[in-house]
């Protein structure tokens, strides 16, 4: 048949990750959806494959320099695609937007409402008319002179910076300085100054602790070091910078998340003075639409916004024109359960799933035809209320004429396709097949599937412990009063597993990840607090270089490192662990300095990464794979599967102990040195939660998870569970915010946020056993709990 009027997207020879030579037809103008266990290969098949190869067909369109300003993923391994149309990508961005990203910026709403003040705005009498970038926080021409825009000022003050003024500079008074060698040589520095360095702070004059903490000066000076018996030192010349300047410089420029962390905690933030926290200049301030500033309107729900555009009175053409796209944006965000967030809500504090849903939403409106839209899990974080709006958007996009790929696994999506991927039978080495592409009616007949069991279930009550667990005691917040929430009171009992539900905006992580969070970590010193421990098992990537992988996370790289040390290979040659270790010179390969990989600049085409030549990827030179431990050299075991390697360390307790935490979660497919950027955020997570497994202890945990099961196969969700209720029955308590019922109905205690999100939620709406949840009137969990509980 002829290509154009082909009706499928067909794959010959997909080849990605732990695809195996996969061929798979796909129907255009479809939904379909991809499914299997975590690990299967569907992402590889429908982002690493599909997706790569749609967008590395665009590029070579594109003029050859512009394309060298674009970032481009480069071409898949796979022999041959046809029928594939243009394609856009909404995918979970595991990286974290920056403090200037909004709701407004990424659904472009930002530049619609500047526009709308910029043309139809009411300005003072006599005022110029400004550009709509002059009602831009993120220029110059808008933002504050004093905050620069960020709408807070950050300062610092001697009792922060010196928090015990006993000590003297030499002990450490000046706590906001770095440690190790830096620190010391500001001290020297200091005291080649002439200042005493050895008296108690308080006791220095104020006039020199005032310089010594806040001066702009830089004063150089020779600096002759104290000599110790071991080693030579020279003088050199040292540079002074005080403390202020260092926390500033630090906060503002370092690359180091830790670093701005620690820099942050000698600040105090306030709204600025200036602007009073609004962020704009006073000229743009000065102009308003009905009867509001553009300040006042960006921070009201999405919601409202859209009522104040209705009832504005008529001011013109632009201002009905610009007023009605507005609305027109506006519309497809709040349909998908979201306006309850406002324009200036930092993208930051946004979940994964609403940022998708808010990227979604800005797709809607765009009214592209003829392409092909691949979406990552968009089902992620939302309540069943919400995903039924999921659905409906979905079909719209379907109908407007497009081809619509989702990676998923709620069943109500699954059931939902017009057609279904299923791949696997299991992750890693042990999946990369497809098992199924049909209807998702054929799908019951493919006996391997993981998917299938749980598509085709019998209606009973899914597996729960019984009976209910009694509660030991509890943790009581009252007065709640952040964000959403206004004056919540909320006990959360102790022993037992607790989730906390609502819809999207509810208020369920504010509860959970800072009141509770806040609450537990203030009390763990008092002695008669039931809780001496507290673990937060959130989503964030355990690193953000190829560098950190699972095995330095869990701590096995450093078992192994020993292993090898101790071997004869080693001792013969006075090798010490460094050696083993590829982020330090010594035993890795120098031509790619550990990484296993060089990057190919190719100019006019996307660089290109290939292994490295000198080792081929094993990231050590020759001299170091020498050395082998029971056969394998230290670049095979990091090959290794977690799988694998519980049987080839089986007899190293201190390896057995990782792995079979790592095995029992259900991550026996990844790779011990599977770098941490190729790990989605369920993996990290799982992979957090097993470390804490391989180390627990008697002391009485608290663990709080933020919707554990987030990218899971309902396969996995089970073997989830199974660790989180065995934790409870060895005498620890467990909350976890969540969205899936069925585990929902596995607890013992349910909370339940809302009614609605944002202003409409914020409110504690039942409290309870499941059963007793269930039951509540008024709460839009109940219906979707009891069906799960099959009442």
């Amino acid at each position: 048949m002829h290509q154009s009027t082909d009706p499928y997207v067909r794959v010959r020879g997909a080849r990605e990750h732990n695809l195996r030579g996969v061929d798979v037809d796909i129907p255009r103008d479809a939904l379909t959806v991809f499914t299997g266990v975590s690990g299967s290969g569907k992402s590889s098949l429908a982002f690493g494959t599909l997706y790569a190869e749609a967008q590395r067909r665009y590029f070579e369109s594109v003029a050859p320099y512009a394309r060298r300003l674009i970032h481009q993923i480069g071409a898949p391994k796979v022999d041959s695609v046809t029928g594939l149309p243009p394609a856009v990508s909404l995918e979970q961005r595991r990286s974290t937007p920056g403090s200037r990203s909004s709701v407004g910026t990424v659904t472009l709403l930002s530049n619609s409402l500047r526009m709308l003040y910029s043309r139809a705005g009411a300005y003072p009498p006599g005022a110029e008319r400004l550009d709509s970038d002059a009602f831009s926080p993120n220029t110059a021409a808008g933002a504050c002179p004093s905050c620069h825009g960020i709408g807070r000022i950050h300062r610092t003050d001697e009792q922060l910076l010196v928090p015990d003024p006993d000590l003297s500079i030499r002990q450490g008074a000046i706590a906001a300085w770095p440690g190790a060698w830096q620190g010391k040589n500001l001290r020297d520095v200091l005291e080649a100054l002439g200042h005493d360095v050895d008296a108690p702070w308080r006791e220095l004059p104020a006039r020199d602790r005032e310089w010594i903490l806040f001066t702009e000066e830089q004063p150089v000076v020779t600096v002759h070091p104290v000599r110790e018996a071991d080693r030579i030192q020279r003088p050199y010349q040292g540079t002074y910078m005080s403390a202020h300047r260092y926390v500033m410089r630090t906060f503002a420029d370092s690359k180091s998340a830790s670093l701005r962390a620690r820099a942050e905690k000698f600040l105090t933030a306030s709204p600025c003075p200036a602007c009073e926290g609004r962020r704009l200049r006073p000229e743009a301030l000065a102009v308003t639409f009905a009867g509001r500033t553009i300040a006042e309107l960006a921070a009201v729900p999405l919601t409202e916004l859209d009522g104040v555009l209705a009832s504005a009175p008529p001011g013109g053409e632009a201002a009905r024109v610009l007023a009605e796209d507005l609305r027109a944006r506006i519309a497809p965000v709040t349909e998908l359960g979201l306006g309850y967030l406002s324009l200036d809500r930092t993208a930051p504090s946004l979940s994964a799933g609403e940022l998708q849903r808010l990227r979604l939403a800005t797709q809607l409106k765009s009214g592209l035809f003829g392409v092909v839209y691949v979406l990552d899990e968009p089902s992620a974080g939302l309540h069943p209320a919400d995903t039924e709006a999921l659905l409906t958007v979905l079909d719209r996009l379907k109908a407007a004429g497009n081809t619509v790929f989702v990676v998923e696994h709620h069943v109500d999506v699954v059931r939902h396709a017009d057609w279904l991927v299923d791949v696997g039978p299991l992750a890693g080495e042990h999946g990369g097949r497809v098992l199924h592409s049909g209807p998702p009616a054929g799908l019951a007949e493919v006996a391997e599937s993981a998917t299938a069991r749980h598509l085709f279930a019998s209606p009973e009550s899914p597996e729960r412990p019984r009976p209910v667990r009694e509660a030991r005691g509890a943790v009581r917040l009252s007065g709640v009063d952040r964000h959403n929430l206004r004056g919540v009171t909320a006990e959360f009992p102790l022993g037992v597993f607790t989730a906390v539900t609502g819809v999207s905006g509810s208020g369920k992580s504010t509860l959970v990840g800072q009141a509770l969070a806040g609450e537990v970590a203030g009390r763990l010193a008092d002695p008669g607090f039931p809780v001496q421990r507290l673990v937060e098992v959130d989503q964030k990537p355990i690193g953000r270089t190829p560098r950190s992988n699972l095995a330095t996370y869990t701590g096995l790289f450093d078992v192994v490192r020993r292993l090898f040390t101790a071997s004869d290979g080693a001792r013969a040659r006075g090798w010490k662990a460094g050696r083993f270790s590829f982020n330090v010179p010594g035993g890795r390969c120098e031509t790619c300095q550990g990484e296993g990989f060089v990057s190919v600049e190719l100019l006019f085409l996307p660089s290109t990464y290939a292994p490295c030549p000198q080792c081929g990827g094993a990231r050590y030179n020759a001299e170091t794979l020498q050395v082998r431990y029971e056969g394998l050299t230290i670049a095979e075991v990091l090959s290794l599967t977690v799988e694998a390697a519980a049987v080839f360390f089986a007899q190293v307790p201190a390896a057995a102990r990782s792995l079979r935490a790592l095995e029992d979660i259900g991550l026996g497919y990844l790779r011990l040195g599977q770098p941490a950027t190729e790990l989605s955020g369920g993996e990290a997570q799982r992979i957090k939660l097993a470390t804490e497994l391989q180390r627990l202890r008697r002391d009485h945990t608290l663990y709080l998870l933020d919707e554990p099961t987030t990218g899971l196969h309902p396969a996995d969700v089970r073997v989830l569970l199974r660790q989180l209720h065995g934790l409870v029955e060895a005498g620890h308590s467990v909350v976890v915010v969540e969205h899936d019922m069925d585990v929902v109905a596995g607890a013992d205690w349910v909370i339940d946020l809302g009614p609605g999100g944002g202003a409409e939620g914020g409110r504690v709406v039942a409290s309870g056993t499941p059963s007793e949840v269930a039951r509540t009137p008024g709460s839009r969990t109940a219906g979707y709990l009891a069906r799960a509980l099959g009442v």
